[in-house]
């Protein structure tokens, strides 16, 4: 396994964004072997911005692994799914231009609860739209995803499904997505925090498929919620399975990310086995 770290874990959704050459100078200096990029961080899509993060990374010595993006499927509204769509698809090719051989990708959910502190309440289940129903928002999340695929090929990106909220905030809904799928371009994104209760046993669920993997911290507490994860026994989960991919933090905690990150690195160095010294 190789360990890297989310540019997210610098920034937090606030009014200011922490640049992403911030974050592969910190990530160098931590050894580590690579950054994950969240899209709503990049500061440009201009080609000039993108060759400056591709150098940056390569002479410091990083993969540019994965870029993390911001969509969803269900919705009953056809123009609403293609505009889903035809975003995942510029993700793709934006992913491809950097070199980054991975997107993480979400099925979206019914947004029938509004705050986000009540949704974690129901652990990322809601209910669905009047007149509507699971299976329908399942059809529409697999349909949507199949006309993503002919680009991800065409391109080599993989698309990496997250167990997030929504219709994937459970193992069966995750596998129900992927299975429905038969593509080798079509895995899965085990993000270690989104399953909020019993994680290991959801998490052994979708092991098989992962070909990345988000592991959440929360030094200093939690920005929305707290987990107290056992990271040595999800080692052992994903050795079982074979996995030899990127292990991604997404430090999510108050404390500053200059010392969260730090402490994440060490921790999981320690408890998944990977070489290397903070």
């Amino acid at each position: 396994m190789k360990l890297g770290v989310s540019t997210y874990s610098y920034w937090h959704f606030t009014s200011e964004k922490t640049p992403i050459e911030h974050v592969i100078e910190e990530a160098a200096q931590l050894e580590l072997d690579g950054i994950e990029i969240l899209h709503q961080q990049m500061a440009s899509e201009a080609t000039p911005y993108l060759q400056k993060l591709k150098r940056l990374a390569f002479i410091h010595g990083l993969d540019l692994y994965a870029l993390s993006i911001h969509q969803g499927f269900v919705s009953p509204d056809t123009n609403t799914r293609q505009k889903n769509i035809n975003h995942t698809i510029h993700c793709i090719r934006l992913a491809h231009e950097l070199g980054i051989p991975a997107i993480r990708l979400n099925s979206g959910r019914w947004g029938t609860i509004k705050s986000f502190d009540e949704l974690m309440k129901t652990e990322g289940q809601e209910p669905t739209l009047p007149d509507h129903t699971e299976d329908e928002a399942f059809d529409w999340v697999i349909a949507s995803i199949e006309k993503c695929l002919p680009d991800a090929e065409k391109y080599g990106v993989l698309l990496g499904l997250e167990n997030h909220w929504g219709l994937t905030c459970t193992a069966e809904g995750v596998n129900r997505i992927v299975s429905a799928i038969d593509s080798e371009w079509l895995k899965v994104t085990m993000d270690c925090g989104n399953f909020l209760s019993d994680p290991y046993d959801k998490l052994a669920q979708i092991a098989p498929e992962a070909v990345l993997v988000h592991a959440k911290t929360y030094y200093g507490g939690g920005e929305w919620y707290t987990l107290d994860l056992d990271y040595a026994k999800i080692g052992e989960i994903l050795r079982s399975v074979g996995f030899q991919g990127y292990v991604s933090i997404e430090f999510e905690g108050k404390e500053d990310a200059h010392s969260g990150v730090p402490q994440s690195v060490e921790m999981l160095r320690n408890a998944l086995n990977i070489k290397g010294e903070a």
